[in-house]
């Protein structure tokens, strides 16, 4: 506690930089049961076999998080940390394989030459290369939502904008899943940074990823969607 008197106390902190309640779960959440679900209805060449593998250990591995913090995301612990990483790993796997398999279709003819369908299964792939990302970001930012709640780590993994201006910012503002959302699906579309700039060589790579994987789903599917439409 600040001595009387002492005017840096918690009030003049902004919220990303100080020990908060913790996040609500419920938006990651539903972003990992929306990649299970897109696993489960993929074409079975681009699941990693059977079609609920997958989904089955990604659910199991979610619920164990969900007893751990049912609510809020403010237990820092080991056991549930690794058990997030674990789910962060099988959802990169899936996605990995989805993305490899896609392309390797693409230039090889193997793909489906119905337009439609073509468009769909590149879509959802997309689609998983966004969430998954957007997962990540937010799971090892400052070490993950847990641990940005205890204010653990002091140097942010990424610069956004709120922390740039905070006299125009709310002091109670701090990332939250919507916002890795956001970056995740501007650097998948944009294929570079816009208004959040990376500060970490982790965080660099992992965007320099996403762009390469972004841009290459969706120049193959196009070219080749074009081309069955003639």
């Amino acid at each position: 506690m600040s001595a009387p008197g002492n005017e840096t106390d918690d009030d003049q902190v902004p919220a990303w930089a100080r020990r908060t309640a913790g996040e609500s779960r419920w938006a990651a959440t539903a972003a990992i049961v929306g990649i299970l679900v897109v696993q489960f209805y993929l074409p079975a060449q681009f699941t990693a076999g059977p079609r609920w593998v997958v989904p089955g250990i990604g659910l199991l591995l979610l619920i164990v998080l969900m007893i751990g913090n049912p609510v809020r995301l403010d237990r820092d612990e080991i056991r549930l940390r690794r058990f997030s990483l674990l789910l962060m790993a099988l959802l990169g796997f899936a996605m990995v394989w989805s993305v490899a398999h896609l392309v390797r279709a693409l230039i090889d003819g193997t793909v489906s030459d119905n337009a439609a369908g073509l468009l769909t299964s590149g879509g959802a792939v997309w689609l998983t290369n966004v969430l998954v990302f957007a997962l990540w970001y937010w799971d090892f930012d400052r070490g993950g939502p847990a641990a940005r709640a205890r204010a653990r780590k002091p140097y942010p993994d990424f610069l956004w904008v709120q922390m740039q201006n905070p006299d125009l910012t709310d002091p109670e503002w701090e990332p939250q899943f919507p916002d890795y959302l956001y970056l995740s699906f501007t650097n998948a579309t944009a294929f570079s940074p816009t208004d959040v700039m990376p500060m970490s060589r982790w965080a660099k790579t992992l965007m320099m990823v996403q762009s390469a994987i972004s841009l290459i789903t969706v120049s193959l599917v196009i070219a080749r969607a074009v081309n069955v439409l003639k």
